[in-house]
């Protein structure tokens, strides 16, 4: 069973992601849709009840199988979420973000930074102009280093059979340019054979500006997701350090899947 949970503090960005998520799992037997709310009061418990019932009404109109409304008074947020995707063993988080010149990117947008720092199962963030067309075509960026160590393939997979994608890895690399090192050549054929269930191919671009480059090959293939990687902050040579995975999020037109190595 895939349980999906889904942060909603009712503004516009978690309404917009709710809804977007609402799409993705319609129809979809095997799916659980859990609307969380962290409310700071008793006096707010109705209220938050009757939002969360309503929502709940659209899920099951969109053909949401599902739902189920959970709400938890106080704590951290970030903290609660993690929890809870720990202990229901979640598939996935799928939270909203603004633009990044928004105001409520202080708040709702920065949270859903913060949980995929910290939480261990992975986070969809969904932008608020994404629409939803189906998850037919996703794109992997890799940095084809380490990758049995770094690519949290068991978990990566868990969110992939939802929707039987055709997968795109994407490896940027301004310095490649006939052929691969040996090197890379390994650990290509290790990410394949993680991935060999969704007919994954390999792309390698060799271009300078690493944004641009995915932000072309995601319009020219018409990719519906993309999954990114974030290392620790060790790591300082790889591409997926916090701060890209920031960038991305807040740039892109489709979703981010950011899964913890």
């Amino acid at each position: 069973m895939h349980r999906v949970i889904i942060p909603v503090d009712f503004s516009e960005t978690s309404l917009n992601a709710a809804r977007y998520t609402a799409q993705m799992l319609a129809g979809k037997p095997d799916a659980v849709a859990i609307l969380y709310h962290n409310y700071e009061s008793p006096d707010d418990l109705d209220v938050s009840h009757n939002y969360q019932e309503s929502l709940k009404k659209e899920f099951i109109r969109a053909g949401v199988k599902e739902v189920i409304c959970e709400n938890e008074m106080g704590g951290d947020l970030i903290d609660n979420i993690s929890r809870m995707a720990h202990t229901i063993r979640a598939t996935l988080v799928a939270m909203g973000i603004t633009g990044k010149s928004a105001i409520r990117q202080a708040m709702f947008g920065s949270n859903t930074l913060k949980l995929v720092d910290k939480n261990l199962y992975p986070v969809m963030i969904i932008p608020p102009d994404a629409i939803y067309k189906g998850i037919n075509n996703v794109a992997f960026a890799s940095d084809f280093r380490n990758v049995e160590a770094t690519t949290p393939a068991p978990l990566i997979n868990a969110v992939l059979e939802m929707f039987n994608p055709k997968l795109h890895i994407v490896n940027v690399n301004k310095d490649i340019y006939v052929s691969l090192p040996k090197e890379m050549e390994e650990e290509k054929a290790k990410l394949l054979k993680m991935f060999d269930q969704y007919h994954a191919e390999c792309y390698f671009l060799t271009m300078n500006d690493f944004y641009q480059a995915i932000d072309n090959f995601v319009n020219d293939y018409k990719i519906d997701v993309l999954i990114t990687i974030p290392k620790h902050q060790s790591n300082s040579t790889s591409i997926f350090k916090p701060s890209h995975t920031k960038r991305l999020a807040y740039h892109s037109h489709i979703p981010i899947l950011a899964a913890h190595e």
